[in-house]
Formats: C-alpha cells, structure tokens, sequence
C-alpha cells in the first residue's frame, strides 16, 4: 500500500521518552566492557536487565548467566546485575574470592542507602515493592530487621509498627506512581506521622515513561508495549496505558508477538518501550504497523532525558585477571 492510499484516520502515536534509561544503558554496557577488557567467559548473576534480547546478545558474546554466586567458579569476574543486591551476596562473593564489577543502577543504591540510614536511626521502613523481585530482594537485604514488604495495598492493614511517630516508606523504582500513591495514601491513614522518602524513590525514566502513555493513550484505540513479561516497568506501562484511556494494551517481547487481530478496528495505535528495551525492537513494531498499512509514527514527546552514569570503577582502570 502506497503512502496516498493509507487511510486518513490511521495514526501511530511514538512515545517519547521510551527504551533504555541510564541506569540499563550503564548495565548493559558493563557486560559489554568487561567482556572487551576481561575476555569471555563473564558471568553475570541474574539477567543484567529484564529483557530477554539484550540477555540473549550478551550469551553470544561470551556472557554465562547465573542465578546465585555459588554457581560461578571460585576467583572468577562476576558482574552484579543493574537491580542491586543484598550486603549477602557480596559476602558469599567475598567468600568465594570473586572479582565483583557492580552494575547496580546508582538510582536503586540510593534507595539501599536511605534504607541503611533509617534502619541505623531505628525507624520501621514499609518498603512498597513487588514481593520475589530482585531490586525489592536487595534492598530488604539492607535492613531485613527494619523493613516490611508491602506488596500493594491489600497489605497495608496487616502492617504493625513499633512507634508510629518513626515510620517511613521506601519504594522499588520501577513501580507504578499512582498505584504507589495510593498504597502511601492508605498507610498515612493508618500512621499520620509516616515519613516520606528524602527524594523520590520511583526513578525518573520510570515516571517519564508513565508520563507519556497517560498523555497519548485517551486518544489510542491500541497501546504496544514492548518488554519482557518479568520487567516491572514494562508491565507498569500496559496498566497505565489502560488505566488512561487505552481501549486495549499489549506487552510483546518484539513484533513476532503481535496478534493481527489486535488491529481490527483500530485507527489509533501508540507504541511505547520498557527501560530495558534497545531501540531496534521499537522499529520492528513500527515496520510490522506500516506493512499493514499505518503511515510512518508521529513522536510525542513529553521529556527530555538527558542523565548519564559513569562505568563502575573496574571498567575504569586496566584490566586484571590475576
């Protein structure tokens, strides 16, 4: 179908900001580094990144992933994933004479920080987060004795608390903000004293990409998320998406997961990426849309992203293996 006889009404609304934020980009690159500086095999513990691609391309390349530290080979170079660990792992680390790079997203070490802090000034800390999640295992790794889990807000009243006037929350980065707010909305009612957090926990590009599927989804008939099923922010963006207005939202790996019937219909689709996404999966939704007749993607943009982290150190210096 040529581009003058694409029917009018058909749009795709592109969202911008989506795909990597700093703290994957960084992650990603690690591996990427150490495999350059270090040579294969570098193993990392727990997918760098929720996303099954970006894992897979780094299995080519000499990446051997692992679930815990004991399956690496004593002395070996691991590499600690972009959602944090607990103080643990990097004991059993330590015990097995491992070589430690920490790709830890700088914006999930701050919240292990805050958790630190306040379990050091006694306080009880309701950590809002997904229950079984890395980056929620982590920081409860931090002050197992100072935190609660509250997984939404069906937890909220089975949460009990020394002192109510030293209460605080705390939250996974990824989370939805809205259902977030709500969560604290309803334990502030129960401690009217509670603390918020020094600064925001939920991260920015989480919130910047929740930002623009609310502004483009009251005018979508489809919303396309691309993600893996196991990335919390992914799986955030198809609630939101729907939660604003989307008649329907859909989260695929890549295009190949996209059921045609999904389009009958449909005039309007915006397409959007989790924080883990690169940027070529994005494109292959886009070709799959255009080859069934939508015209080329109109970007909406609602921020800039403009933050970058630096390696961590022992990509910084000269290799050493020895």
């Amino acid at each position: 179908m040529t581009a003058s006889t694409v029917p009018p009404t058909k749009r795709i609304l592109l969202a911008s900001p989506r795909g990597y934020c700093a703290g994957v980009d960084r992650a990603v690159v690690t591996v990427e580094k150490a495999l350059e500086q270090y040579g294969a095999p570098v193993y990392v513990r727990k997918q760098i990144v929720h996303n099954k691609h970006v894992v897979a391309n780094l299995q080519a390349r000499g990446a051997i992933f692992v679930e815990e530290t004991d399956e690496v080979p004593e002395g070996a170079l691991v590499v600690f994933s972009a959602h944090g660990v607990s103080p643990a792992v990097h004991e059993q680390a330590a015990q097995r004479r491992l070589q430690v790079i920490d790709a830890t997203c700088p914006l999930v070490t701050k919240v292990h920080k805050e958790a630190r802090r306040f379990a050091d000034e006694d306080y009880d800390i309701l950590l809002i987060g997904h229950r079984g999640h890395e980056e929620v295992e982590g920081t409860q790794g931090e002050a197992p004795e100072a935190i609660q889990l509250v997984n939404d807000a069906s937890d909220v009243d089975s949460v009990t608390v020394r002192d109510p006037e030293k209460v605080i929350w705390l939250s996974q980065t990824t989370l939805s903000v809205d259902e977030t707010l709500g969560t604290v909305d309803l334990l502030r009612k129960r401690f009217p004293l509670m603390t918020s957090p020094p600064s925001d926990d939920i991260c920015y590009a989480t919130q910047n990409r929740q930002e623009v599927v609310k502004q483009i989804a009251p005018d979508c008939d489809l919303v396309i998320v691309v993600g893996s099923k196991n990335s919390s922010n992914s799986v955030r963006l198809v609630e939101v998406a729907t939660g604003a207005g989307a008649d329907a939202a859909y989260l695929v790996d890549d295009a190949g997961e996209i059921d045609e019937a999904w389009l009958d219909g449909v005039d309007t689709v915006g397409v959007t990426s989790g924080a883990s996404v690169p940027d070529d999966l994005v494109s292959g939704v886009l070709d799959y849309l255009q080859e069934r007749g939508f015209p080329a993607a109109e970007e909406f943009t609602a921020a800039t992203e403009t933050l970058t982290f630096s390696l961590p150190k022992e990509l910084r210096r000269p290799a050493n293996r020895n």
